[in-house]
């Protein structure tokens, strides 16, 4: 979503420094606006209101994106760190995993010799997307319940002040230290 709005964005910017008689300026920037509208829809966010909620996709994908522009939230949906972090976690453990493919190859070079002269390369290449692969499945449990509890917090933050204060607290806390225009329920 904001790789589009910045292309929309740069696009605006040169149709209004071009003149406004470019017509395939205007074009593109009407299949930017048309993609934003679309990208709305298909977010990761959605499948949690689907489950939650039992909407269909396409308005499940509206319904939780009107929700966190409601809140002011699209700056914290678009700098999601967990995401990012998961995904240099992901990378490390591919990474380690592929040096241990490495090292299995050393160790016993008859098991990797039909790779001929790039059976280093062969090895790490290989348990690296079988790490790769496993991490990521792994990982996306979590990034799928971080989420979550962000949808939920969202959408009902008061039941979760009334249920669980002192969790409620400490996340109010955390997300105002980082987010302090955007977390001011």
């Amino acid at each position: 979503m904001a790789i589009i709005q910045v292309l929309h964005q740069m696009v605006h910017e040169a149709r209004r420094n071009n003149g406004r008689n470019s017509l395939l300026l205007c074009i593109l920037e009407c299949i930017v606006a048309f993609l934003e509208r679309l990208a709305e829809y298909f977010n990761r966010y959605a499948n949690i209101y689907v489950g939650l909620y039992g909407y269909e996709y396409m308005t499940a994908g509206k319904k939780v994106m009107e929700l966190f522009r409601n809140r002011g939230w699209t700056n914290i949906i678009n700098d999601n760190l967990v995401f990012r972090t998961l995904a240099l976690i992901n990378f490390v453990v591919g990474a380690l995993t592929g040096a241990f493919g490495m090292a299995i190859a050393n160790l016993f070079p008859s098991w990797v010799e039909v790779f001929g002269d790039n059976q280093y390369i062969a090895s790490f290449a290989l348990a690296f997307v079988i790490g790769l692969s496993l991490s990521h499945v792994v990982l996306g449990v979590i990034a799928s319940a971080t989420d979550t509890v962000i949808v939920c917090f969202a959408e009902s933050p008061n039941d979760f002040q009334a249920n669980y204060p002192e969790l409620s607290q400490q996340m109010l806390f955390a997300w105002r230290q980082i987010y302090p225009n955007e977390c001011g329920f």
